[in-house]
């Protein structure tokens, strides 16, 4: 079983990524997992699967893609691939890409492989696959490598504004 770390409050050393205070603040029910991140892993996500000990569909990672030149927060489960073309009807755009890392990273305050959906420096149109729907929990970035967040799938939508969609592809 992975590591549960307590949560610390905002303002204490250490207090928490930007991730972690926001779920705080926000007062829903939440779980940090820890574990060590392995530098060379081919995935971030579906090392933190494995290390969590969840499947990989319970797992969603973050992606930043630009669609008609503006940056949009994807959020798909680890075991499956972005479909740009479907985020970009879901937002109402004609053409997405994926965003430059630099980009991604500028704009959300947190480094790849470690971009959390909650928290980020400035709110970004935000889609949730449709497949976290009907899951009791989901697992997130909580802002770095190696830690993951537990919550509820419509507590994610909810604080990030996010529509749901059928952004992935299996």
């Amino acid at each position: 079983m992975p590591k549960k770390t307590k949560q610390k409050k905002a303002g204490q050393p250490g207090g928490g990524t930007p991730a972690t205070v926001a779920l705080t603040a926000s007062g829903v029910p939440f779980t940090v997992h820890a574990y060590a991140h392995d530098p060379a892993a081919a995935s971030y996500g579906e090392e933190a699967a494995e290390a969590l000990g969840v499947a990989p569909e319970q797992v969603f990672k973050t992606l930043l893609a630009e669609v008609d030149g503006a940056l949009t927060v994807a959020v798909v489960p680890v075991s499956g691939s972005l479909d740009l073309k479907a985020l970009a009807t879901a937002v109402g755009g004609k053409r997405a890409a994926m965003a430059d890392p630099a980009a991604a990273e500028r704009s959300t305050g947190y480094v790849l492989g470690g971009i959390s959906p909650l928290g980020q420096r400035k709110r970004l149109p935000t889609v949730v696959d449709t497949s976290a729907q009907g899951r009791a929990t989901v697992c997130v970035s909580a802002g770095r490598r190696g830690l993951e967040v537990e919550l509820a799938p419509e507590d994610l939508v909810a604080l990030t504004g996010a529509r749901v969609a059928p952004i992935a592809r299996s």
